[in-house]
């Protein structure tokens, strides 16, 4: 199988990235199962426009290391002999499409826990920068495992590569720190619909850098998007100013750290993984230091109150989902399609919002909920203008 998102997800598993990044870029994905079909080498060079949601995890595409043309003869073999092979088939995409909402959904909810729920526990603070240092821990020890079992490939650790790959760590680790600052002073749905915005920061930076056409259509869905979400801002009750200049602090990293991948990854050569591997290991290098300096390893240790299997538990949970995203969204677009990859993207942040007001009791008035829907619909038409895009670019 071949390469996936570089731009989005990330997440990274230490990111909401977080969340749950989060489906973004369709012109990526569209590639990706062209890709799929012509089975050519994974280790050619990454296409950095693919790019997840924001809310997903933010990484270029890896091969798996599966033998794949030996199973996508075997399934073509079933489909010809046996026409219950087509009901095997749904069940597969079902389950695909499942573990990849599933995967989205509960990173945003489990980090909004941890970055809200545990507070009032601690001496004095948060814990936020040692939340990511841990998830990054769970990631690289997950990739690892997946290496060593033959699941995925990437190379060894090189100095010289980590040193190149640095400057995109950094705007990594503070699109993760942004996200998880977001998520503790904002409700879900609030968030779910301001990353939406992230797509205006990096379509501009598009513009603006790499000389990208903007269609009409991506204009009006923008509108639309920050008309709904400023709206939704205004008429929400627990909305602060600190809430929202991390919102928009992490739309700007966010952004950031998709536009300056798709310039380092014309000279640093990573798989999806490779990036997931150095992304987590770096990103564990540069913030352990800042945990202690800011007193955030102290606090904890201080906290026995905190010292929990519940904490513990989600933790992990975070760190791995937030891996496992990687495979979970691959899998999916290799069973459907750029079109369906980018519908169920946009419906996932529903779900999304109405588990995160229901979970953590947000209370949100009619009118804010309503131009949160207005907002979510620029998503949907968003979504639109790519295919339609797409499709253009087919022909």
């Amino acid at each position: 199988m071949k390469n996936w998102m570089s731009e989005k997800e990330s997440l990274s598993s230490a990111a909401y990235s977080a969340t749950d990044h989060n489906a973004q870029n369709l012109t990526y994905t569209s590639k990706v199962v062209s890709s799929l079909t012509q089975r050519t080498n994974p280790a050619k060079e990454l296409d950095p426009e693919m790019q997840e949601d924001p809310e997903k995890p933010l990484l270029p595409n890896a091969d798996f290391g599966i033998e794949e043309e030996k199973e996508e003869e075997e399934d073509g073999e079933e489909r010809e002999e046996e026409p219950a092979g087509s009901v095997h088939i749904t069940g597969k995409v079902i389950l695909s499409g499942f573990l990849w909402v599933f995967c989205s959904s509960s990173m945003v909810l489990v980090n909004k826990s941890l970055a809200s729920s545990y507070n009032y526990l601690l001496v004095k603070g948060n814990l936020n920068i040692l939340i990511l240092v841990f998830q990054a821990i769970v990631a690289v020890i997950a990739v690892q495992i997946c290496k060593l079992m033959k699941l995925v490939e990437y190379p060894s650790f090189q100095l010289s590569t980590a040193v190149k790959w640095a400057p995109v760590n950094l705007l990594f680790c503070g699109m993760l720190f942004t996200g998880m600052a977001s998520l503790q002073h904002n409700s879900v749905p609030m968030v779910t619909v301001f990353k939406n915005l992230t797509n205006i920061a990096i379509c501009f930076g598009d513009f603006w850098f790499f000389n990208a056409k903007v269609e009409a259509l991506v204009i009006a869905a923008f509108g639309i998007m920050l008309g709904g979400a400023i709206m939704a801002a205004n008429n929400d009750v627990e909305v602060e100013a600190v809430g929202l200049l991390w919102m928009t602090l992490n739309c700007v990293a966010t952004a950031g750290y998709v536009l300056y991948i798709k310039f380092a990854t014309k000279t640093i050569k990573l798989s999806k993984f490779g990036m997931v591997f150095y992304n987590n290991l770096l990103c564990f290098c540069f913030l352990l230091p800042v945990s202690l300096l800011n007193g955030e390893m102290s606090t904890f240790i201080a906290t026995k109150s905190i010292h929990t299997f519940d904490y513990f538990l989600k933790n992990s949970f975070a760190g791995f989902v937030g891996f496992f995203l990687n495979f979970a969204s691959l899998n999916f677009v290799s069973f459907t399609g750029p079109t369906t990859y980018a519908i169920v993207g946009s419906l996932n942040k529903i779900p999304t919002a109405i588990l995160g007001s229901v979970i953590f009791n947000a209370e949100i008035t009619r009118e804010s909920c309503f131009f949160m829907g207005v907002s979510m619909c620029g998503g949907f038409l968003y979504s639109y203008a790519k295919i339609r895009s797409a499709m253009k670019n087919k022909k």
